[in-house]
């Protein structure tokens, strides 16, 4: 599918810390803005591929977005919740232009130059992402494991993407890199590990912080 599981564990992800009355728009308004994202760039993505290392580029901020949204928060306070709901859906919007980069060119290709088959396959898959989206909400509020989980997995994509940028890549080889630490299973796994590691030093960090009293008596 055009938006699959991945988008789905993206949004998830991005609108567990939103209070519970706003994650459903939260995902509403993300999946929209994913599937308006996705029009654009299946007409401008051919452009926008031939900007050098725009692919390591977006895998580094999509690095930076999986440890930020692997982040646990404890504050629920619902005194900026709208300025919340319109950040998470900028991050979701942002995640998945990165994501979307090194896919979008197959899309196209599959919808064979008629757009309406690519709109078609987008509006499909809104109820999917939208359904999948809350599930994984559910699950999220149970067991943490999974968010580590999702983290993985967008660090995982932002290896991929990494490594099949073709500046990056002809350089690393110039530069006499062996081919084993060029493959981009290893690059993947060594991507989503650093962002497991690092989500879960600044945790482990946040946890020893002395908070509301705690923080008073000190």
């Amino acid at each position: 599918m055009i938006l699959s599981g991945d988008n789905a564990i993206l949004i998830a992800m991005a609108c567990r810390n939103l209070p519970r009355e706003l994650r459903t728009k939260g995902v509403i308004w993300g999946t929209a803005g994913a599937i308006g994202l996705r029009m654009v760039l299946g007409a401008v993505i051919i452009f926008l591929l031939k900007i050098p290392c725009l692919q390591a580029a977006g895998a580094l901020l999509l690095l930076w977005i999986a440890v930020k949204l692997l982040i646990q928060e404890n504050d629920h306070n619902d005194v900026n919740a709208p300025n919340r709901l319109w950040q998470t859906v900028r991050t979701i919007v942002l995640a998945d232009a990165v994501m979307s980069l090194d896919n979008v060119v197959a899309v196209a290709g599959m919808s064979q130059g008629k757009p309406g088959l690519l709109w078609f396959g987008l509006l499909v898959s809104i109820p999917l992402v939208v359904y999948g989206s809350r599930l994984f909400l559910a699950l999220l509020d149970r067991y943490t494991i999974i968010l580590y989980a999702g983290a993985g997995i967008l660090g995982w994509t932002a290896g991929k993407l990494l490594i099949h940028d073709p500046v990056l890549l002809s350089s690393l080889k110039g530069w006499g890199i062996p081919p084993l630490l060029l493959n981009e299973n290893f690059v993947a796994a060594l991507i989503a590990a650093i962002v497991l590691v690092a989500g879960w030093l600044i945790n482990d960090r946040q946890k020893r912080k002395p908070t509301g009293r705690e923080a008073q008596i000190l």
